[in-house]
């Protein structure tokens, strides 16, 4: 395996409310190729301030793998389908990763 730096490969996380609205987003990011593959991670739980209020709820996590070059789209595809008022949407760059894997991703979206 060879392991190469990544210049435009992202992770994304997203939390929902439900397994079904994980699997509507994950689904529509795909099929419009603004995510090579989203893992669905069933059950965490957030803690959080909302509002002024100390919070915590039963979410689930998505993971999406995308490219830099892809970002807004999918940003603003989630907010479309999302149910939160102020979703979580947050990008980590790839640092390195296999090259296999960083070509496919690029292929994918």
């Amino acid at each position: 395996m060879t392991v190469v730096e990544s210049g435009d490969a992202l992770v994304v996380l997203i939390t929902v409310a439900s397994r079904e609205e994980a699997e509507r987003i994950a689904r529509r990011l795909v099929e419009d190729r603004l995510a090579a593959c989203v893992n669905i991670v069933p059950q965490v739980r957030s803690f959080f301030i909302w509002q002024g209020k100390f919070s915590q709820e039963d979410e689930v996590l998505l993971m999406v793998k995308s490219r830099r070059a892809r970002f807004q789209e999918l940003a603003t595809a989630v907010r479309q389908l999302h149910s939160y008022s102020v979703p979580e949407i947050i990008a980590l760059p790839v640092l390195v990763g296999s090259s296999d894997y960083l070509r496919w991703v690029a292929e994918s979206t």
